[in-house]
């Protein structure tokens, strides 16, 4: 795993947060803004509701997600990145069977850039906002961050998240990451992405991508 990279820890070691996710830039503004629906947007963040539910359609089948009101920049950074069509095409780059499946690298769009897979993001980070009464249950969305050497205020990654698979062995990163939406239908495609054959870096065999990422509404 690449030290220093954003991720969720691995099993069996949460404190040194080995593994995948994001480069080390700034925090910047994410709260949303109510302005008028740009042209090139797949869907206007205005109109959603307090805790937006979202399709996550994959190349395995769909996850139906809902974001929490009450970890609203890490809500409102998801609905801006998505709108954007962000996700668009990115690749699970990092799956553990019984643990977790993590996406959102945009350097996973270019073969090419393989080497550089779990480092990537869109430049900025976004505070913390764990909450004791979000978990992470088996189908939780959490965001994937760097290690607490680097990153003490445990500031999440800009783009990269994870969905936990095995709750009980993710259970050791309560309090440790942010967890800021849960799934509400597509476990089955969970387990089938956590699943998949992989090779020693966790990264599957076969690619498994994000086709698009929209409001269910």
């Amino acid at each position: 795993m690449l030290v220093g990279a954003f991720a969720a820890a691995s099993c069996d070691n949460s404190k040194n947060n080995n593994g995948a996710p994001l480069d080390p830039s700034d925090g910047n503004d994410t709260t949303q803004q109510n302005t008028p629906m740009d042209s090139t947007l797949a869907f206007n963040p205005a109109d959603l509701p307090e805790e937006p539910v979202f399709e996550i359609l994959t190349t395995q089948g769909s996850i139906i997600i809902q974001l929490y009101k009450d970890t609203p920049l890490h809500r409102d950074n998801f609905v801006k990145l998505a709108s954007e069509r962000y996700y668009d095409s990115l690749l699970f780059h990092r799956v553990i069977y019984n643990f977790m499946i993590q996406t959102g690298d945009p350097y996973t769009k270019d073969p090419d850039k393989s080497s550089l897979y779990g480092t990537g993001g869109p430049g900025y980070t976004i505070p913390a906002e764990i909450l004791p009464n979000h978990t992470h249950k088996k189908g939780a969305l959490a965001a994937a961050r760097q290690s607490d050497l680097v990153n003490p205020d445990k500031e999440s990654s800009g783009s990269q998240f994870y969905i936990v698979h095995n709750e009980e062995a993710c259970a050791q990163l309560d309090g440790e990451y942010t967890v800021f939406g849960e799934t509400l239908e597509g476990l089955d495609v969970i387990d089938r992405i956590a699943s998949v054959r992989t090779d020693n870096m966790s990264r599957p065999l076969n690619d498994i991508r994000i086709l698009k990422i929209m409001p269910v509404i």
